[in-house]
């Protein structure tokens, strides 16, 4: 793994929430944090509905944890194109965020410790 790449479990139940719905709620997140970026939470695909989020063909390269894939969030009100993102066969130093996903924060999506 890169040197300024960490991976730990993320204390507590973390959940994520967009356009008044609970997208997901896990006791199994894991926070990465990338040298002086923010720390970001990934939750288990099993712990997030992902009847709200649709594949799009957005991708991005990350020289340190691989290729990532891209979703929009759809909710009753509305659609926020690309607002999750997922390692799906992420380098090696990184795999334990296999089969997670992570959320853009921001107006339209949160994500907190409960």
């Amino acid at each position: 793994m890169a040197d300024h790449i960490r991976i730990r479990k993320a204390e507590g139940v973390w959940t994520v929430r967009s356009g008044g719905a609970v997208l997901g709620e896990s006791r199994n997140a894991l926070e990465l944090t990338e040298g002086d970026y923010p720390f970001v939470i990934y939750f288990p695909r099993e712990d997030v509905a992902m009847a709200f989020l649709d594949r799009t063909e957005k991708t991005t390269h990350c020289p340190h944890k691989g290729d990532a894939s891209y979703f929009s969030i759809v909710t009753k009100s509305e659609t926020i194109p690309n607002a999750v993102w997922s390692y799906e066969t992420p380098k090696e130093g990184v795999a334990p965020i296999k089969d997670h996903l992570a959320f853009y924060v921001g107006d339209k999506v949160t994500v907190e410790r409960v």
